[in-house]
């Protein structure tokens, strides 16, 4: 069972599609291709809420084509201008059928040369299915009952020297709903119209008509060779060579091929559907300019691995692992301050506290907002790492896509490089480092310590007693002695309190070396994840953000095209 076909997108489904990729590449593509679509949608909105009943077909062609000549012949009476004196039509000058509506697109189109038009142009039923099928495609749904309205333009000659005309000509090419390129078999090859007017409007062939005209000029038997060429040249353009771009030969002064003309022009109008499939055209020529700036190849994106890299490199450059470092002295420090021996503590009040240095010794007090270290300011080694992360974190999530977006991905990965320095700070500030809470075993060791410097004080002051008695003169007994030791007891306290002391400083020293390291670990760790939110918030989600714009840019792409 094949797979169910997507549903053709119908113009209105295409236009806001069309405004989420502009808006999208607005910024990151190519200003000219982003312009274009916003011109296209603008004049999409303009025309489409003008008459919808009339078909607008303009006339374009080079000096001495006779486009005034035909134009007349088609229109069945003398309007245009055409003398041999050239170039001959210099304002655009209009033919209406049903005035209802017209004024305001005329006025839209800025042409101020109208002639009403009673006489209608006889209906063509030549492919006239085709039209209904283009105009349900684009509305989703049939035509409206009954003929439609005509303008006719004849305007000026696109080689005019007249900047003037030539201004009017690439005006106007851009707005009418149907072009009709008139060529004569002398300058049906010049490069100006194919290069300049039909190759750039290669995808408007639904709208496109490309009439030979003057074929009286030419010898019969050459008419078929001179038409393949001009077909051949069309082909070469981009315009299919079938339909209603399929090169017509015309003479406006015998008549031949006029009626058939006329008659493709009243069958166009009469569907209703032309205004629509140019502005569907125009959509999808401005999507491909869309496309084409965008390039080919989706990123990498954003992987574990990739952060880690970033939180490494911005780890480095915030130097967590010197505070880490710091951390585990001031551990060291701490519990020295409960476990060593009573009798030299008072020497490491001339030690200070690392992380107090820092202004990282605060406790609880942790407010982020507030709080700043007394790091030193980043140096050009530090910079340079946290500008080497950023790029490869950069690097690394665009990699396969097209050059604009590896461009503007990288574009986002810096929106915040001022701040940075000062986003790792409030990180490093906001990391709860528990500094001034204390561990179990070090009360248990402050509390043996005083025991022992108890038993040491007891037993110097009961020496102190014994000598002072026996100074005086006055008979005291023999203190006491504990069996197995020759010593007093008065002697063994203090020598009891200075060795269990000392024990306990060592012991003490050992453990708070291994204290120290996991210490040093453990704010590594905290202080990695304080800097990783950090690069998250500054560097990550902005990446992030502008990838998730190239996927909806992606798929508005995809909406345009169905």
């Amino acid at each position: 069972m094949s797979p169910a076909r997507r549903p053709v997108p119908t113009l209105s489904e295409r236009l806001p599609a069309l405004a989420r990729a502009a808006d999208l590449a607005d910024g990151r593509l190519d200003d000219e291709a982003v312009a274009a679509a916003r011109t296209v949608l603008a004049r999409a909105a303009e025309r489409r809420s003008l008459s919808a009943d009339h078909t607008v077909v303009g006339f374009f062609g080079a000096t001495g084509s006779g486009k005034s000549t035909l134009f007349n012949a088609v229109v069945g009476r003398e309007i245009a201008r055409a003398a041999a004196r050239r170039p001959t039509t210099s304002e655009p000058l209009a033919a209406v059928w049903g005035e209802p509506g017209s004024q305001a697109l005329l006025d839209w189109l800025d042409v101020s040369q109208r002639h009403h038009v009673d006489t209608p142009l006889p209906a063509g039923a030549e492919d006239a299915g085709r039209w209904t099928r283009v105009r349900e495609r684009l509305t989703g749904g049939s035509a409206p009952e009954g003929p439609g309205g005509l303008i006719l333009l004849d305007l000026p000659d696109f080689d005019s020297v007249s900047l003037h005309h030539r201004t009017i000509v690439q005006r106007l090419v851009g707005m009418v709903d149907v072009v009709v390129w008139v060529v004569d078999p002398q300058k049906y090859a010049d490069a100006i119209i194919h290069q300049e007017f039909i190759a750039p409007l290669a995808r408007h062939g639904a709208v496109t008509m490309v009439v030979m005209n003057q074929v009286d000029r030419l010898p019969a038997a050459e008419v078929p060779a001179v038409m393949a060429s001009l077909a051949e040249l069309v082909a070469q353009d981009g315009l299919p060579t079938t339909g209603l771009s399929k090169p017509v030969a015309v003479s406006a002064l015998t008549g031949e091929g006029v009626e058939s003309l006329r008659s493709r022009i009243r069958q166009v109008a009469d569907t209703k559907a032309a205004a629509g499939a140019r502005l569907d055209a125009d959509v999808t020529d401005a999507a491909e300019r869309l496309a084409l700036a965008s390039g080919e190849g989706e990123p990498a994106g954003i992987t574990p691995e990739s952060e880690d890299r970033l939180t490494d490199g911005l780890a480095q450059a915030a130097n967590v692992p010197g505070i880490a470092r710091a951390a585990g002295r001031s551990y060291a420090l701490h519990a020295a301050g409960h476990t060593g021996w009573i009798a030299t503590r008072w020497l490491l009040k001339f030690r200070k506290d690392p992380m107090r240095r820092l202004n990282l010794d605060r406790g609880d007090a942790v407010n982020p907002e507030v709080n700043r270290t007394s790091l030193p300011p980043m140096g050009a080694a530090q910079r340079a790492a946290a500008d080497s992360a950023v790029r490869g974190f950069a690097h690394d999530a665009a990699a396969g896509a097209a050059e604009p977006w590896t461009r503007s991905v990288r574009q986002a990965a810096r929106t915040h490089e001022d701040r940075l320095p000062d986003a790792l700070d409030q990180a490093i500030a906001g990391t709860d480092f528990r500094s001034r809470r204390g561990v179990w075993w070090w009360f248990l060791f402050d509390v043996l310590q005083w025991l022992a410097m108890l038993a040491v004080v007891a037993g110097l002051v009961w020496l102190l007693g014994l000598f002072l008695l026996e100074y005086f003169q006055i008979p005291v007994p023999p203190p006491p002695t504990v069996e197995g030791f020759p010593l007093p007891v008065p002697t063994l306290l203090v020598l009891a309190g200075v060795v269990t002391g000392l024990f306990l400083a060592l012991t003490g020293r050992i453990l708070a070396g291994f204290g120290a390291r996991l210490r040093e670990r453990t704010v590594r760790r905290k202080l990695r994840a304080s800097v990783a939110g950090a690069g998250r918030r500054t560097v990550v989600e902005p990446v992030r953000a502008e990838l998730q714009a190239h996927t909806a840019f992606r798929e508005a792409l995809a909406a345009l095209r169905g």
